[in-house]
């Protein structure tokens, strides 16, 4: 039987780390390492070679700290701190609740209100709201591109832009999700409720839809340093406005490699559905050299708390054309890759399901994680500091003058 690469043994473990046998037992036992039964009859246990290699790495990055600077951007060692949200033994937390839980119980309102202040009953909501129906000159355009046109005008118009203290950007955030929610629902008519909103306009036939475009919003509002909040904070350490900072955060998350996933989980949704044979199918793309889009999240090695919430409310709607098929093409993944789907295949999968107009999932991620960006500025704004690493120059040297 051939070895599988992705484990080792508890001699290969100990010596990689070079720890005792002991040490690594305690590891595993405080799940730094994950760990299984060996194939056979063997009682030896096998280790993962993932875990172990990560903790190799930061015992290496503790002792050369050059190291550690090259790795910390790259799902690496913390760089900044902050107190708004822990991904910790496969689960998500706001301010140490699960977002999970959050997502089935609390208002869009209470989180926001919680990443913001640490508070979910915080006085922060009585602000006059903005409100952008559209116009002509975006008439058809993307979401992203019609949000950060409109962001900047309204910008130059809010005297309170500027006013960058906790409780004042917090209500300019409350500001800013309702002009988006205004831009994604294309209509100057806002409900009581950012998800009623968009429910009205997105799927007004269908009001359950509400409570899943709620729980959506709420597993989007954060997810520590990504791409996109790193972005805000940089832009909001500059001491730009927290209009700017969600311009900065849109142009992250518009991305290929980040909110942008959805689009390619689309294209593979589509190509799928075309095949009679959807194994067969799965194994030509990977045979391509292709990507098995929305699965698998490195942050996540039991899957995707987030997706997981939004699949099995969906499932608890009841059967639906795409959502069979969908959830087929997650076991069908699952088997080939050993990959789980991603809050990006979720959200294309809520978004086919309830049947809402294309560039939802990117929008209802945006919208959901501009909660996230008026956190991290909030926090970026109190530490009062720019954000300024340096590069590791790797280029050529300048010349030197010879000596007479």
């Amino acid at each position: 039987m051939t070895k599988d690469p992705s484990w080792i043994t508890a001699a290969e473990a100990v010596k990689l780390l070079g720890v005792s046998r002991e040490t690594l037992y305690a590891y595993v036992s405080r799940r730094f390492v994950r760990s299984s039964p060996s194939p056979g009859r063997s009682r030896e246990k096998r280790y993962s070679r993932e875990d172990v290699d990560r903790l190799r790495r930061r015992t290496e990055e503790r002792k050369d700290p050059a190291k550690a600077a090259g790795r910390a951007l790259h799902w690496g060692m913390p760089i900044l701190e902050s107190r708004i949200t822990l991904i910790a033994d496969g689960r998500l937390y706001y301010r140490g609740a699960d977002a999970t839980e959050l997502a089935r119980t609390a208002t869009i309102e209470d989180v926001a209100s919680l990443i913001w202040t640490g508070d979910t009953d915080a006085d922060i909501f009585g602000t006059p709201i903005h409100v952008v129906a559209g116009g002509r000159s975006v008439e058809g355009l993307p979401f992203i591109t019609r949000a950060q046109s409109m962001l900047p005008l309204v910008s130059a118009r809010d005297p309170l832009a500027f006013d960058l203290r906790p409780r004042a950007v917090a209500q300019t955030g409350w500001r800013i999700v309702n002009l988006l929610t205004s831009v994604a629902a294309e209509s100057s008519e806002i409900e009581d409720t950012i998800d009623g909103t968009l429910q009205r306009h997105w799927a007004p036939k269908d009001p359950g839809a509400a409570e899943l475009i709620r729980a959506a919003l709420i597993v989007c509002a954060d997810h520590e340093l990504n791409v996109s909040s790193f972005t805000a904070r940089c832009v909001a350490s500059a001491g730009s406005n927290p209009y700017s900072v969600v311009v900065g955060g849109l142009a992250a998350i518009e991305g290929t490699k980040h909110g942008g996933v959805s689009a390619r989980v689309e294209t593979m949704l589509d190509q799928l559905r075309r095949t009679r044979d959807l194994k067969k199918a799965l194994a030509d793309r990977l045979r391509r050299g292709e990507s098995v889009d929305g699965f698998g999240h490195p942050l996540y090695p039991d899957g995707d708390p987030r997706a997981t919430l939004l699949l099995e409310m969906l499932a608890e709607r009841g059967t639906s054309k795409e959502l069979t098929f969908a959830t087929k093409v997650a076991a069908e993944c699952e088997r080939l890759i050993g990959e789980k789907p991603t809050i990006d295949y979720a959200l294309v999968t809520l978004a086919r399901t309830l049947n809402l107009p294309a560039g939802a999932p990117l929008a209802l991620f945006a919208i959901g994680r501009t909660i996230g960006w008026i956190g991290h500025a909030i926090e970026q704004y109190e530490a009062n500091a720019i954000i300024r690493p340096r590069a590791k120059y790797v280029g050529r040297m300048p010349a030197t003058s010879a000596e007479d």
